[in-house]
Parts: structure tokens; sequence; C-alpha cells
């Protein structure tokens, strides 16, 4: 049977490759007796799914069933399942059996398979490996002949690795795997299946069915509709009971879906004293242009720095300088290039600077003042019990905040104050 006549047949509307796909894989597993598990958010139709692989099985004329896993208490899921014993437990008054018992040649399709115990899972996993179960409250093993089709709104991979869905029942019941599309993956049919909806619900109560102008259509379109096809047909009805009109335009459709227009761009909102608000992203924008211009006036401190103090810098480490700033000219740049030249060919990275001289740090707008030479102490044990002196007075004493203003860790703070013998 081909995808449109299953479409005609089991009433499904669309025509997305990936529905396309999913009714495909339905098709093809159905003649067989393999497991199957179909995956989706809530609302997408996937028990429609399981109706689709039963109807085109060879177990069509037998029962089928549909079990919601979620919606059975945790203590009578395994009775529900496998039936019990007269006096199993406080209750159990008379023998009874399961759905695996009384559905033995049809089809069982288990909705929110990952909401069952783990218990139950063992005894699911024997049934799927050898057809074998056992009442709750008896030993006499009893077979079955069922075809089970699992499904789950969520990631079973990620209960598996909290440990709570046993890995070996997940490939079992995924032998033949699908996944039915949301509908925000499959937005050219939005339209088309809300048409169905009003059209369905108007010839059953005989009113005119609505329609929907230009600017409501591309609305309806963009909406993520996180329900699904569910939350799609609830408007349609909704819409086509309350509204006296029936021709929809935007402003009426956002009466119905309040999130309909809002953007889905992730930003956040600061609001301030004068009810102004600043978007994420011009917050990011502010801060790079900062960062930029920070940036620039260091390179052009570093060039000015080279520049009155003779420094010899090799050639390739002046050109990853570039663009210091406006305030640098290219003439500048290249000035310092032919000053720095080197008297022989030797590699410059093996030129020290020239540190003889005392650096004079330029003056930038105003904001540098010029500064008094110094002798300077070359000594990095020095420098390193001053730098950690400073950090400790900084921070009161606090240690573990030094450590973390120092770039070190806490361990190595204290085995440096040990060895400087600082107080």
């Amino acid at each position: 049977m081909n995808i449109q006549a299953i479409k005609q047949r089991f009433g499904i509307i669309g025509r997305s490759n990936s529905l396309d796909h999913a009714l495909s894989t339905a098709a093809r597993v159905a003649p067989t007796d393999l497991s199957v598990l179909i995956s989706g958010e809530s609302g997408v139709g996937k028990e429609a799914f399981s109706k689709i692989i039963h109807a085109l099985s060879a177990r069509k004329h037998n029962t089928s069933i549909a079990i919601n896993c979620g919606a059975i208490p945790e203590g009578t899921i395994n009775s529900e399942l496998f039936g019990h014993e007269k006096g199993a437990f406080t209750g159990a008054t008379s023998e009874r059996k399961g759905y695996f018992e009384t559905v033995n040649g049809g089809t069982i399709f288990l909705d929110e398979i990952s909401e069952m115990p783990l218990d139950t899972q063992a005894f699911l996993l024997r049934v799927l490996e050898s057809g074998e179960f056992l009442r709750v409250g008896s030993s006499k093993v009893l077979k079955t002949d069922v075809r089970v089709i699992a499904a789950t709104n969520i990631d079973l991979l990620d209960r598996v690795k909290a440990g709570k869905f046993r890995e070996d029942l997940y490939y079992r019941l995924s032998t033949v795997p699908i996944h039915v599309p949301a509908l925000r993956h499959r937005r050219e049919d939005i339209y088309m299946l809300f048409r169905k909806f009003t059209v369905d619900f108007a010839e059953k109560y005989r009113i005119d069915p609505i329609q929907l102008t230009d600017d409501a259509r591309s609305l309806l379109e963009r909406y993520d509709w996180p329900g699904n096809i569910r939350e799609l047909k609830n408007v349609a009805e909704q819409i086509s009971v309350l509204s006296e009109d029936r021709t929809i335009d935007a402003p009426t459709l956002e009466t119905f879906i309040p999130n309909v227009s809002r953007s889905k761009l992730p930003a956040l909102r600061s609001e301030g004293a004068n009810g102004e608000s600043m978007q994420e992203r011009e917050i990011l924008y502010k801060l790079l242009f900062d960062m930029k211009s920070d940036l620039n006036d260091l390179k052009s401190l570093v060039f000015e720095l080279i520049q009155d103090n003779d420094l010899r810098v090799p050639e390739r480490q002046m050109k990853q300088l570039e663009g210091p700033s406006e305030n640098t000219s290219r003439e500048i740049r290249e000035q310092i290039l032919v000053d720095r030249q080197p008297d022989t060919n030797d590699d410059m990275d093996h030129v020290p600077p020239d540190l003889s001289k005392p650096i004079i740090l330029p003056s930038i707008g105003g904001r540098y003042a010029e500064t008094e030479e110094v002798d300077e102490n070359l000594s990095i044990e020095e420098m390193e019990k001053e730098l950690i002196k400073k950090a400790l007075k900084k921070h009161k004493g606090r240690r573990k905040d030094a450590a973390q203003d120092l770039g070190i860790s806490e361990r190595t703070l204290y085995r440096k104050i040990k060895q400087y013998e600082v107080p």
C-alpha cells in the first residue's frame, strides 16, 4: 500500500517528507512481528501509528489494546499486565487475567513506556524474548503471542543513563524505531490540519466553517504549537464555537492563542527605573564594543612604549599587533619596524629587549601620568613574595580569595607562603 492510500484510509493529513518517512516505515514493519518503538512529543499522534501498524498486520482481526503505563499505579501495573491469582495480595478476591493473556494473538500498545517500573520492565523483557510470563502470586509459567508497540515522548537513552530504564529492554523494544515529527517541524501541514478540523466541526454542528485571512494564516503557521496536533485541534474547535465572525484575522486569532505572536528569540529583559529594557543582544554588543576599545588602548600603549624606549621587538611579533587604534598611524608602525631591524640575520626571538633604560609610560588622552624612574628589582622570588603580600593584604588575610586573585591553587599559595616566610 502506498503512502497516499494509507493517508486516505486512516485520515492522515499532511505532505511533509518527515511524516511520509514515518508512515513508510510503519507500513514496511506492519506485516512482521517485530517490536516497534514510536518516539515523538506529546500530541503528535503516536497512537495513530500503532493503529496503522496493527491494521496492516496479520493480527488485524485480533484484539488491539492501548495501555498508558503512566496512568497505572506502580503497585497494580503487574496485575494489570500479567494478571494475578486469588489471594495474591490484599483485595485479590478472585483470579484475574492480565492484558497479555486476554490479548493473546493481538497487539498491545504501551504508551509512556518510560514510566514503567523497573520490576515490570524485567517481566516485559521476558515476554518479548520468550513469550513467557507469570501471574502475580503464581509459579505457573504461561505463554502468550502478543506484539508489543511502545511509545515515548522523552529520550529513553537518557533514562537508561539515569538508571531508570533497562538498557536491554530499550534495545529489545527499539528493533524498529519510528519518529513522529513535531508540528513545528512540518509547518506546511499546519493550515491543512486546521482546515480539516474546522470543516469537520462545521459539518458535525451544521455551521459555516472558519476562514482565515492571509495574515492570520501566516501567524498560525509561525506558531510553534508546543501541544502539537492536540493543541491545534482544540484551538480550531474553540474558534469555531466562540467566534461570531466566520472570517478570522490576525488580531482575532491572537485572542484565542495569546502567545501566537511572541518572539522565540532567546533574550533577557532587564527593567530599569525609567521602565526601559535592554535585550541580551544589546548588552552583548555593548560589552564587545567596550572590549574592543580597551584592546585598542592597550595596543596603542604598547606601540608607544616600544617607540619611546627604543625596545627591540621581532618583526613578526610586531605584525601580530594589527591596528592598535585610530590614534596610532600607519607611519608610526612602519617606522618602528624599520628602526628595530636587527644588525644580523639571527632570529629576533633570541634578542631580548634592552632593559638597561627606564621604561617611560606615555600619556594617552591624559589618562596615564608620568612615572618616576626607580631601580627595578629583577629577582623573581622577591617579585613573587611581594605579590603574595599584596594579595593577602588586599583580601585581609583570606588565603582562598588571595589564591584565586593570583591565579594559583590554595595549596600552592600555602607552599609559597611557607617557602618565602610571608608573615
